[in-house]
């Protein structure tokens, strides 16, 4: 269900897993207990505040997530980074969810760009397949815990260790 909007996902979870109450139910339930834990502590890939930080200095940011949109606006109050984006997009308001490229080509629209003239930071199969279709050049950031497919790294323009070399493929891509 990775990269499922959560109109997606609950859906899937009522229907094919049988989960007993409606799916508008099942998303409001697991968005709660998401921003309860995330209030106890945001879990940020290494390197994610200097890396926002850095960006928003240089090019207009814009979020394409699949994450419901109370949580997406939780996490960036939370950790000081809401106004650094321009455009934030969550795959809950789009019609399909990753790796359809639906969230993306909306992030493109708000920032009022054409999504060819933008990279996307992504770290799983479904996000890097996502911005790619799109039309977006991607720069991979893989999880160790959860690494995206060959496939997937294939379709990325740079494949990155940590958000410490980000600047630096940035850097390339815009050469």
């Amino acid at each position: 269900m990775m990269g499922m909007s959560s109109t997606e996902w609950s859906r899937y979870m009522h229907e094919r897993l049988g989960v007993p109450i409606e799916p508008e139910e099942i998303s409001a339930e697991i968005a709660a207990r998401i921003e309860a834990r995330y209030r106890e502590r945001v879990p940020l890939l290494p390197g994610a505040l200097a890396a926002v930080r850095s960006l928003a200095g240089r090019w207009p940011l814009g979020l394409a997530s699949s994450a419901n949109r109370p949580v997406i606006d939780l996490v960036l109050d939370l950790t000081g980074m809401a106004s650094r984006f321009r455009a934030t997009v969550s795959s809950e308001e789009v019609a399909r969810g990753k790796p359809a490229p639906d969230v993306y080509l909306e992030a493109a629209r708000r920032l009022d760009t054409e999504p060819k003239l933008c990279a996307a930071i992504e770290d799983s199969t479904n996000g890097i397949l996502a911005a790619r279709r799109a039309g977006m050049r991607v720069v991979a950031v893989p999880r160790p815990d959860f690494p995206p497919s060959a496939e997937a790294k294939a379709a990325a323009v740079a494949v990155i260790s940590s958000l410490a070399e980000l600047d630096a493929a940035l850097d390339e891509l815009a050469a």
